[in-house]
């Protein structure tokens, strides 16, 4: 290290400190990869995964959050209380993800259910809903969490409309529940594939804004500012070879 002044010692600890929590950053980019990869894996693997009742019988325990279930359920839908979503990026066209509540026998708690996107005409108009069962129905689907929900200017649009169904930019479960009256299970119902359907069922993840490869870019991006803290420190305090004296010497003009 002959070629380098020794830095100060704030200098030092303001550059191991930056660097330090530049890798831990990088490295939590690249677990949060690690873990939505794997949910994506798992999300696929539940496709052919074998059906079991929904809710669990007494004593077993629900589906852990990281888990998708391929569930069965017997109840009755609240044909009253549809919820739309607008506008999801399913095509050109734009539509609406239509969400209905289904009462369980025997339980104060209800599922929400993703009947599917239906899609619009273009015209900007909500699209006509077919009708639901008034009876008693059995459903199969994924137990998967819903869509993620974000800020709504003015607040919750729900509890502004008086009239069904209520449309929302935003599906917040615990706005619905409150909607409602009634407490909802965590996660909701999204229904199979059906080709007699109308509506479009094509459920996945959505991790369409931080997918796994933009987390390990930014992994990148943290580890390369760790290393840039490193070389600014060397560079600042590198020794600089002094300056050779001028050699000649301009005579005094006579």
């Amino acid at each position: 290290m002959s070629g380098f002044r020794r830095p100060s010692w704030w200098a030092l600890l303001l550059t191991v400190a930056g660097a330090l929590l530049f890798v831990r950053l990088g490295f939590w980019q690249l677990h949060r990869a690690d873990f939505k990869e794997a949910l994506l894996r798992r999300y696929a693997a539940a496709a052919t995964a074998p059906v079991q009742d929904f809710p669990p019988a007494s004593g077993s325990s629900m589906p852990a959050a990281d888990r998708f279930a391929r569930v069965r359920v017997h109840g009755r839908y609240l044909a009253d209380r549809i919820y739309l979503l607008d506008n999801p990026k399913h095509d050109g066209l734009g539509g609406v993800e239509v969400f209905v509540p289904l009462a369980l026998h025997g339980d104060s708690r209800l599922l929400l259910v993703d009947l599917g996107f239906l899609p619009g005409n273009g015209n900007g108009k909500t699209p006509q809903l077919p009708p639901l069962p008034a009876g008693e129905v059995t459903l199969q689907g994924l137990y998967v969490p819903p869509p993620p929900s974000g800020f709504e200017m003015g607040g919750n649009a729900l509890a502004r409309q008086a009239g069904w169904p209520k449309t929302t930019i935003f599906l917040d479960t615990s706005e619905v529940a409150r909607d409602l009256g009634q407490p909802l299970y965590p996660h909701l119902l999204a229904l199979d594939a059906d080709p007699a359907s109308i509506y479009v069922r094509v459920h996945t993840l959505d991790f369409s804004s931080m997918p796994p490869a933009r987390h390990r870019a930014y992994a990148f991006q943290w580890f390369t500012f760790a290393l840039a803290a490193v070389v600014i420190l060397l560079v600042v305090h590198r020794k600089r070879k002094p300056r050779k004296p001028d050699s000649t010497r301009v005579d005094d003009v006579r």
